[in-house]
C-alpha cells in the first residue's frame, strides 16, 4: 500500500522514488513491526492473561517445567498480527512471491493456532498432534511448491538450481523437479 502511495508521489515528487529500493522498505517493515510489537504487546499478554489463557504444561514433561504452567500461550499471533500488516504496508503486492510467502506463514501460523486453541480451550497438555501438524504444514508447503512450480515455467530462470558462489552455474530442474527440490 505505501509502495503503490509512494510510487504516486514520485510522479510529482523525485524524493519518494527512494521507496522502489527494496533494502529501505526491508528496514522500515522491521522497524513497523518492532512499533506494533512493542504497542500492542503489552495490551495483548495483558488480554491474554485475563482470559486466562495460559499455557497447559505435559506432566510427563521435566518437572522444572511445571512453573510454566498459566503463562500466556497464543503469543504468535502478535508476531503474525506484526508480520501481516509490514507485509500489506511495505511489500509490493504485485509480486505474487509476497502473496506466496504471507499465506504460508499465516496457514502455518493457523496450524500453531489450533495447537493452543486445544491446549488451552480443551485443556489438553498435548493439543494437536505431531502427526496432524506435519500433515497439514505439508499439505501448505506442497502446495506452495506446487504453485511456484507452475509460476516457474513462466520465467525459466525460475526453476534452476543456481549454486552459490558460482557465477554462471546453475542446474535447470524443470516444474517437476523444482516441486520435487522445494
Amino acid at each position: 500500500m505505501l509502495l503503490e502511495l509512494a510510487q504516486w508521489l514520485a510522479r510529482d515528487v523525485r524524493l519518494f522514488n527512494v521507496f522502489n529500493y527494496i533494502t529501505l522498505r526491508a528496514v522500515l517493515a522491521c522497524l513497523t513491526a518492532l512499533a506494533i510489537s512493542l504497542i500492542l504487546g503489552p495490551t495483548v499478554i495483558r488480554k491474554l492473561t485475563a482470559f486466562k489463557i495460559g499455557q497447559a504444561v505435559r506432566d510427563d514433561g521435566p518437572k522444572s517445567h511445571l512453573t510454566k504452567s498459566g503463562t500466556p500461550t497464543m503469543g504468535g499471533a502478535l508476531i503474525l498480527l506484526s508480520i501481516a500488516i509490514t507485509v500489506l504496508l511495505w511489500g509490493d503486492l504485485a509480486n505474487r512471491f509476497i502473496w506466496v510467502v504471507l499465506l504460508v506463514t499465516l496457514a502455518f501460523g493457523a496450524i500453531g493456532w489450533i495447537d493452543d486453541y486445544r491446549k488451552v480451550v480443551h485443556k489438553n497438555p498435548k493439543g494437536l498432534s505431531a502427526g496432524a501438524k506435519l500433515l497439514w504444514q505439508s499439505v501448505f508447503g506442497l502446495g506452495a511448491a506446487v504453485y511456484l512450480g507452475w509460476l516457474a515455467q513462466s520465467a525459466p530462470a525460475l526453476d534452476q538450481l543456481i549454486v552459490p558462489f558460482f557465477k554462471f552455474v546453475a542446474y535447470p530442474l524443470g516444474a517437476v523437479g523444482f516441486v520435487v527440490l522445494t
